[in-house]
């Protein structure tokens, strides 16, 4: 016998119109079935339901079986019918799906395109269109003209269907105009002027060239970033109490209105400073490491820079989970803040493992023999962060991170170093145009990380107007596994200069060995054969023709703290060289020569460079000193917006013959103007001169100022240099571009 009942479910926004015919409660299930279904498997339906097949019949679990299946969001109608059989009941679930999107569109759409739309959202074609999803993208491209600045964005939908069961789906947009910020105001600041909290904030009020620039634009990140920049100001300036409320923002008509309220509360001055607990060095040494001093303003910055210091100290004697706890008494009364540093030295922490990962091509013993920390022994914080300098200075990775775990016991650390490889073989091949060598091409294969062994290996070829250079160098940074560098070095190279032509063939052999704390002592041996020809009438008298031999040996100490090798931050970098020639051959000679460079980080990622060198030649006896050994300055490399080789002393007919003696100075501001591609603006000043015979006169020294771009390229540092001469002679002109691949001071 069948009887056929219907039942009618309403779900959400969307009704469903179920036809059931009643069985008795308790029966059996013999039988579920799915029906209408196109995509969507009927084994995934049955999964939701909770009706079993073999299970007890209950008319209730099933209006609960509609509603699951509804709130799978596939299925626009769902109808149930149930079939009472003699042996049990036959439950058919009949549903229609809902269409599937063939075509996402969009319209009115000018500021933001397609394809970043297509990217932001979280519907594709070919997914099933649902009504709640559609929604909630509404929201994420109203979200995405908010960032724009586009807070009177309007977006609406419009469903146009298809055979099939398919659809497209459009997102309608009317975009409005930009909306900016007119005004910032403060309320309850008293001392300190609108003008000067809003000077500290990103965020800006429209100007004059906002059209240009980013100005007046609402961005809710950087709002609230100056929300705490506002308060850390208020707290470093002696204001403890001081609380910046949330930002009111208010949208009226086309603009934007912020209001910030300020409870700036009294402003404190430090009263006593003391350290009390664990002293592992006398106690007048720990307060004087301290910036915190009394009568100064309350500064929360400082005081807590004094909890990273002391803890650092302990840190660097072994304890490296000492506890620097800052007790803060504050006296209304008095506006005074006396403070105690709390020391708990814990017990010395010593290295029990260091463990090494990510490192898929460098040997682990490259990486280990940088660091300064070692197994077994205390931990030392300033050595593990030399080491982590010493890894990054290599340039073989992009990153270096350092975690620490517990060892087997409570003293003992595993420290663990994870290294990201970065690529450090190159290829390039180009051409161009410098002040010194004219138009030229170039190319060089180098690998700074030869077999993942830290050696360098590179052989470079250029070919120009000027001049032709063919060259190989091999560096073995720890030769017999000790910290001695060995290099050696082989060239071919024809110049043309102005009044002669230079044929070289030589090479070199070179060794270096640390000898203070970031520095190195380098000896130097070099042979260069050089052959002098078609030189002019008007050349200088050190001009040498024919074949000049030059058997020379050299040391330096070089001193380098940079942070990086290319594109430094902080340290600085000193070397000074002895060369002494006349070991063989017709050229004799002794050279000194002196150079220094301090790198001094600013605000907004800028560097001030500031850089100096000064050298002095004597010929040895019976032996000549030739002109390419002498000096000259002018040039991207000395003094920029002079011709190269220009400056210097001249002889009684107005021929240059170069110096004796010389002194450069470079001052730099480096700018980023794209810092994650390492392109970077500069403006500089340049002075120095050489001189013959005399003391080095600083009252006669030529300058120069100007600007330029670098970037730090594959193949190597690019320079793009504008120099004026500032004390122009006759017939110099007032300056000029220079454009090099290549280092710099």
């Amino acid at each position: 016998m069948r009887l056929y009942i219907y039942v009618l479910i309403c779900s959400l926004a969307c009704c469903c119109i179920a036809t059931a015919i009643w069985a008795q409660d308790g029966s059996t299930v013999k039988e579920i079935r799915v029906t209408g279904n196109q995509r969507i498997e009927a084994d995934a339906i049955i999964r939701v339901l909770g009706t079993r097949t073999g299970g007890v019949y209950d008319a209730a679990r099933l209006s609960e079986d509609l509603e699951a299946i509804y709130n799978m969001g596939y299925f626009d109608d769902i109808r149930v019918e149930v079939i009472s059989e003699s042996d049990g009941n036959i439950v058919i679930f009949d549903v229609r799906e809902k269409p599937t999107i063939r075509e996402i569109e969009f319209s009115g759409n000018r500021t933001i395109d397609n394809e970043k739309m297509k990217e932001n959202i979280d519907i594709s074609t070919g997914s099933i269109l649902n009504i709640f999803r559609i929604q909630r993208n509404l929201r994420i491209i109203e979200a995405l003209y908010r960032e724009k600045n586009y807070h009177n964005v309007k977006v609406s939908y419009v469903i146009h269907p298809l055979e099939h069961n398919q659809a497209n789906l459009e997102f309608v947009i009317e975009e409005g105009e930009k909306v900016r910020i007119k005004e910032i105001n403060f309320d309850g600041n008293q001392a300190y002027t609108s003008k000067e909290l809003i000077k500290m904030m990103n965020t800006s009020e429209k100007g004059f060239f906002s059209w240009l620039t980013s100005s007046g634009e609402l961005d809710h990140d950087k709002l609230a970033q100056d929300i705490m920049t506002l308060n850390a100001f208020y707290h470093n300036s002696g204001y403890a109490d001081a609380r910046i409320g949330e930002p009111e923002i208010e949208f009226k008509d086309e603009w934007i209105y912020i209001l910030i309220k300020i409870d700036e509360g009294d402003q404190y001055r430090m009263g006593s400073v003391d350290v009390e607990g664990d002293f592992i060095i006398d106690k007048k040494d720990l307060m004087a490491s301290l910036a915190t001093v009394t009568d100064d303003y309350y500064n929360r910055d400082t005081i807590r820079q004094d909890v990273l210091t002391l803890t650092d100290i302990y840190a660097d004697k072994g304890y490296a989970r000492a506890d620097v706890m800052p007790e803060i008494r504050k006296d209304p009364e008095t506006a005074a803040i006396d403070i105690v540093f709390h020391i708990e030295q814990n017990q010395p922490v010593y290295f029990e493992r260091i463990i090494i990962t990510g490192n898929t091509k460098t040997h682990d013993k490259v990486i280990r023999r940088e660091l300064t920390v070692y197994e077994q022994e205390l931990f030392r914080s300033n050595r593990l962060k030399r080491s982590i300098q010493n890894l990054q200075r290599l340039d073989f990775f992009e990153d270096v991170n350092v975690r620490t775990h517990r060892g087997s016991a409570d003293d003992q650390m595993i420290l663990q170093l994870d290294v990201a490889e970065k690529p450090t073989g190159t290829f390039t091949f180009g051409g161009g145009y410098s002040g010194v060598d004219k138009l030229y091409v170039m190319a060089s294969v180098s690998e700074r990380n030869l077999f993942g062994r830290g050696q360098f290996l590179e052989f470079r070829t250029q070919a120009g107007s000027e001049s032709q250079l063919f060259s190989l160098s091999f560096v073995e940074p720890w030769l017999f596994d000790i910290p001695l560098s060995a290099g050696v070095d082989a060239y071919k190279w024809n110049r043309d200069y102005d009044d002669y032509d230079r044929e070289s063939v030589g090479g070199g052999l070179r060794f270096g060995y640390p000898v203070f704390d970031y520095t190195r002592g380098y000896i130097r041996y070099a042979y260069d054969v050089s052959d002098i020809t078609n030189i002019s009438e008007l050349a200088s008298p050190y001009i040498l023709p024919g074949q000049n031999i030059e058997s020379s040996v050299s040391l330096s100490l070089v001193y380098d703290s940079r942070d990086r090798a290319f594109n430094p931050s902080e340290g600085a970098t000193h070397k000074g060289t002895v060369q002494y020639a006349g070991l063989g051959g017709n050229i004799g000679f002794t050279k000194f020569t002196a150079e220094t460079g301090w790198y001094y980080p600013l605000f907004w990622s800028t560097v001030f460079f500031a850089h100096g060198e000064t050298g002095y030649v004597i010929e040895n006896s019976g032996k000549d000193l030739p002109d390419y050994e002498r000096f000259y300055l002018g040039g991207i490399n000395s003094l920029r917006g002079f011709d190269w080789r220009s400056v210097g002393p001249v002889n009684e007919d107005g021929i240059e013959i170069g110096g004796d003696r010389y002194v450069q100075f470079n001052l730099e501001y480096i700018f980023p103007i794209i810092k994650d591609a390492g392109f970077m603006g500069l403006v500089f000043y340049d002075t120095g001169n050489a001189f013959e015979g005399g003391p080095i006169d600083l009252e006669d020294l030529r300058e120069s100022a100007g600007f330029g771009i670098r970037w730090y390229s594959p193949m190597g540092p690019l320079r793009l240099e504008r120099g004026y001469i500032l004390d122009s002679k006759p017939g110099e002109g007032s300056g000029r571009w220079e454009f090099t691949i290549g280092g710099f001071f």
